[in-house]
């Protein structure tokens, strides 16, 4: 049971505690790699790079109309973020690699089967590509909805979608 006193005082330590003022500040802070990230574009990348990728592929696909538009952009900002989960999966590897490399409390100091090993069996690696999976699997979501709202738009008729439940119960 809280006291007056400690309700009083509740009160007042809450007037002091409002939070960031500036949550261009803060807005970031869940950012851990930055790999399914809502801001497509990180520090270090070239907007210019991003900026090219979707004009190249805008002039290959051709998207007409908001959902058309809103479905390209979906697929250029995961195809950058599929780009960056290779870089890290790369860099991931060759660090796993040099680590192995080097491992002295194992007594494998230069043994390259070892270091290729420490390479190809790393925990981080699942992760990584999981988030590779999962990034394509919208890829080609987005690219499938896309051409089928072009072959409806043409008055063509649609693909039918990709995913096709199957019931496999023999009952």
């Amino acid at each position: 049971m809280v006291t007056q006193k400690q309700l009083i005082a509740n009160r007042e330590n809450a007037k002091k505690s409002t939070g960031p003022k500036d949550t261009s500040l803060t807005r970031l802070n869940a950012v851990t790699h930055g790999i399914l990230s809502e801001e497509v574009l990180l520090k270090g990348e070239k907007k210019k790079e991003l900026e090219e990728l979707g004009s190249r592929l805008r002039q290959e696909l051709a998207p007409q109309g908001e959902l058309e538009i809103l479905l390209m952009d979906r697929i250029v900002s995961n195809i950058w973020r599929l780009k960056r989960a290779l870089k890290v999966e790369s860099a991931l590897m060759s660090y796993q690699y040099d680590e192995g490399l080097n491992d002295k409390w194992n007594n494998k100091t230069g043994d390259e089967r070892y270091a290729y090993k420490c390479m190809l069996v790393g925990s981080d690696d699942e992760v990584v590509q999981r988030y590779e999976t999962t990034i394509e699997r919208q890829i080609y979501r987005a690219l499938h909805e896309l051409i089928r709202l072009q072959a409806a738009r043409k008055g063509e008729k649609p693909p039918a979608p990709i995913a096709v439940d199957v019931d496999v119960n023999s009952e």
